[in-house]
């Protein structure tokens, strides 16, 4: 096998806190939060009929945090794509510390604007469709009866 190296990451889940937009002294914005996401199988012990989740630590950085500190909170639905990044540092106790986490490259919606979790519904602005939709556009496109033409 050739040189292969790849770190890509995608999850979807939900935020167990709301996250907290911090700056660094150099004023880049960075967001810290963990993403609950199940596993496709149940607990097999005997005491547990609660699906098991991973909890899974990321951080955003400058427009992505943003993004993230802005639209979701605790319980929101969100999937990102990142890749994993391991850290190591000596804490005050001269001890070194370890930590793995998800440093996202992208954040996606989940939940549609009504489906937000802790969202007053009433208060949302309804999604509509209608600045795109053109009454009566289906009359307007030619029938091609011969597609002997088409380049596919």
């Amino acid at each position: 096998m050739a040189n292969l190296s790849l770190n890509k990451v995608v999850l979807c889940g939900r935020l167990t806190s709301d996250p907290e937009l911090k700056t660094t002294a150099t004023g880049i914005s960075v967001v810290s939060f963990t993403l609950a996401v199940n596993r496709p199988y149940r607990n097999t012990e005997a005491n547990s009929n609660q699906p098991s989740a991973d909890f899974i630590n990321l951080v955003a950085w400058r427009q992505r945090a943003e993004f993230i500190a802005r639209y979701f909170k605790k319980g929101s639905s969100l999937c990102v794509t990142g890749s994993i990044q391991t850290r190591k540092w000596t804490d005050q106790n001269g001890q070194n510390r370890y930590a793995t986490e998800v440093v996202v490259d992208d954040a996606m919606f989940v939940d549609s604007r009504n489906e937000g979790v802790g969202r007053d519904a009433s208060s949302a602005v309804p999604y509509s469709t209608e600045p795109y939709a053109t009454p009566g556009a289906a009359e307007s496109f030619d029938i091609i009866k011969d597609d002997d033409d088409l380049p596919f």
